[in-house]
């Protein structure tokens, strides 16, 4: 593995990272606002998930290909927002899930936040291109370890402390709307919160030039 030195420089820059507000957290707390607490922990585990498939392409070569080929990080890049916008749409334009009569969140919210959650991640070029551009800064071609090993793992800690950035933003957003769930009307003003915010991220990401 790399030296201690290296390692320090590295939990220091990623720690920075995780914990700056971004895509990733901003998503979490969209999805605990509208749909509740138990959907924002699937949302963030869907993101974790979503990560691992980031990691192996920046262990195994594969985002290089996103640097080769721009027309192909141009369509994923764009296929990802404008799936973020239609789950904005959606969550605005849905049912509200509970309220005063209901205090049960829909039991496919849950089941739906995570494989939507895994989706947007996957369909992010952006998070490929960080790892790739990352973590081979932190990696030394003379340890005992394979380079592609230690991109491995080191993609590994990064995608855990991304996602505990990502369960402290759920939480504090479940604070924030807890008294929603006793109000039908400030449910619904959750609902188009949380997917206004989803509309934002994917036009953010559309109209980004990088």
């Amino acid at each position: 593995m790399p030296s201690t030195e290296l390692l320090i420089a590295f939990f220091l820059a990623t720690g920075i990272f995780a914990y700056m507000p971004g895509p990733s957290t901003l998503y979490a707390a969209a999805q605990t606002i509208a749909r509740g607490q138990r959907a924002g922990w699937f949302a963030a585990l869907g993101i974790h998930i979503g990560g691992y498939v980031h990691v192996l392409a920046a262990a195994l070569g594969l985002a290089i290909m996103f640097k080769a080929i721009p027309v192909l990080y141009m369509a994923l890049k764009l296929g990802g927002a404008a799936y973020l916008i239609w789950l904005g749409f959606k969550m605005i334009t849905s049912k509200a899930s509970f309220g005063t009569t209901d205090l049960k969140i829909d039991a496919k919210s849950p089941r739906k936040a995570f494989w939507e959650s895994a989706t947007v991640e996957v369909l992010n070029p952006k998070t490929a291109i960080f790892y790739l551009a990352f973590l081979p800064q932190f990696t030394d071609p003379n340890a005992g370890l394979a380079i592609w090993m230690q991109l491995l793992i080191l993609g590994t800690i990064v995608n855990v402390m991304f996602s505990s950035a990502d369960v402290l933003c759920v939480v504090l957003a479940d604070k924030v709307t807890a008294y929603f769930r006793n109000s039908s009307s400030a449910n619904r003003v959750a609902q188009r919160l949380g997917g206004s915010i989803l509309i934002a991220l994917g036009l953010n990401v559309a109209l980004n030039r990088q």
